[in-house]
């Protein structure tokens, strides 16, 4: 079963998206802000990290860039998620370490086309 980080702060947000994932037949574990993820990574080593930009604590950009210079998780693929649509956004999401972008509300066709891409990727 593929297993998904879901880091996202908005209590509603993270409920409404992991119930559709699990749907879906997804196993999803939570972080509610940036710095919360690199630990859940690290001990857990999901297939794919769904990555809210604007969080407590840490924000998601920052956390992906350093989940992504850490040598026992950096090739998680992480997908940034965001309310923020502009083209630049996008830009700045892969600039700083996603693999892939998703706008806020999610498109669930979209995301799932996505994760089936990044989530047969290997992580060990």
């Amino acid at each position: 079963m593929t297993t998904i980080l879901l880091v996202e702060d908005n209590e509603l947000n993270r409920d409404m998206l992991s119930r559709r994932l699990e749907r879906h037949g997804f196993n999803i574990i939570f972080a509610k802000n940036g710095k919360e993820s690199i630990e859940v990574a690290r001990h857990s080593l999901p297939n794919v990290i769904l990555m809210d930009i604007n969080l407590p604590v840490m924000d998601g950009w920052e956390a992906t860039r350093m989940i992504k210079s850490d040598d026992t998780i950096k090739q998680i693929p992480v997908i940034g998620l965001s309310a923020h649509a502009m083209p630049e956004d996008r830009k700045k999401a892969l600039d700083c370490g996603c693999d892939e972008y998703e706008t806020k509300p999610v498109d669930l066709p979209r995301l799932l086309k996505k994760l089936a891409i990044y989530s047969t990727k290997q992580t060990i």
